[in-house]
């Protein structure tokens, strides 16, 4: 498999499962309508291990542009790489929306509530505060890179997720699992701009009845949130090693 398919191939089956589970929770007369925050942060987490395990041979499994930035950041990706591997994610994210809306077709129909069936595809804020939400998604991004630069250093090889298979993607599992419970309560800490922005063009799109509308006011904070949240824990693993 060529990285650029494992990054498309990657993000579809986590967006497929982590907008699935939020549309289990949200989507009327589902089986798992109401069951909760702790839920789709647990069942979100376990999609990034899905997506890790499929991914990480092949192309270290960013699945994320963040993580790709912050690799171009620090030099370990040429920005030929990089710009395909953001690709490959946007693409993959759109394509696992797709499906999640495809299998949840008949829930989306029997929902009233546009906020909700929007949320199955991207995040909004619990309080539209443009200058808090981009706060909250750059602390959640950079506690997330700045992590994932501590598994992968060539110094803590043992951590390296690709380098224990797919139990190396244990430890990114367990950090996406914590942002979400601890950090994810303000925006719904999308730290992906590919997990949001793909999946929202894919919802505007989408023939699905009595929907919101894209809100351009607020659909940059996770895209710029998590860029900057990058960069700055790439600069401080680069101040610091």
């Amino acid at each position: 498999m060529t990285p650029f398919l494992a990054e498309l191939i990657g993000t579809a089956a986590m967006i497929l499962l982590g907008g699935g589970v939020v549309a289990n929770v949200v989507l009327k007369g589902t089986k798992g309508n109401n069951s909760g925050w702790i839920v789709i942060c647990t069942a979100w987490a376990m999609a990034v291990f899905v997506g890790v395990t499929i991914a990480g041979p092949h192309s270290g499994a960013h699945l994320n542009c963040a993580v790709t930035i912050a690799n171009l950041a620090l030099g370990k990706l040429d920005l030929a790489t990089s710009l395909s591997y953001i690709t490959a994610q946007f693409v993959g994210a759109m394509i696992g929306a797709f499906f999640v809306w495809l299998m949840y077709k008949d829930h989306f129909d029997h929902t009233d509530d546009a906020g909700a069936k929007q949320a199955v595809f991207c995040t909004a804020p619990a309080i539209k505060n443009l200058p808090i939400n981009l706060v909250s998604e750059v602390i959640g991004t950079f506690v997330l890179i700045f992590t994932i630069l501590h598994f992968t250093d060539a110094k803590m090889a043992d951590s390296t997720p690709i380098g224990l298979g797919s139990i190396g993607a244990i430890p990114v599992t367990f950090l996406v699992w914590v942002i979400g419970l601890s950090l994810g309560g303000t925006t719904g800490y999308a730290i992906n701009p590919a997990r949001d922005l793909g999946p929202r063009i894919m919802h505007a799109l989408l023939p699905i009845k009595n929907k919101a509308n894209f809100d351009a006011s607020y659909a940059w904070v996770p895209v710029l949130g998590p860029v900057l949240g990058a960069l700055l824990a790439s600069v401080l693993y680069l101040v610091i090693y």
